[in-house]
């Protein structure tokens, strides 16, 4: 755990942030600033700076956390198909602890959440992407 970092702190239960879901690896919470009217952050228990410090033996964590948060957002009621699952791919990322986005409805995201969150951009990628990279 890093001390200095705010989901180090969500991870160890030292905010108020209600924890949704969580497992043996990650945790699943609200986005403070949500892209639609469902955003959840699935972020890893343990401190992992970005995307880019995964390893290949670390491809089943990647997995974990998009399995996890597409059940956790069909649990919503929400139409996985009006969904996007994916990083934001260093430097472009806000927190340097590991995170995976859940974003739905994508039908109802504004112009610039779109484009904040566009898949296949520079600065952001979807989990299959991120698995690939990792080969």
């Amino acid at each position: 755990m890093n001390p200095n970092c705010i989901f180090c702190k969500i991870v160890d239960g030292k905010t108020e942030t209600v924890i949704e879901f969580e497992n043996e690896e990650i945790v699943i919470f609200k986005d403070i600033k949500p892209a639609s009217d469902y955003h959840f952050l699935a972020v890893s228990k343990v401190h992992i700076d970005n995307v880019k410090s995964l390893k290949v033996e670390d491809k089943p964590l990647i997995v974990n956390m998009e399995i996890s948060l597409k059940e956790h957002i069909k649990s919503k009621g929400v139409d996985e198909s009006d969904s996007l699952f994916g990083f934001h791919w260093p430097p472009f990322n806000s927190v340097k602890h590991l995170h995976m986005h859940g974003i739905a409805p994508v039908s109802k995201m504004s112009v610039l959440t779109k484009m904040v969150y566009k898949p296949g951009s520079p600065w952001f990628s979807t989990s299959e992407y991120a698995q690939n990279w990792l080969k």
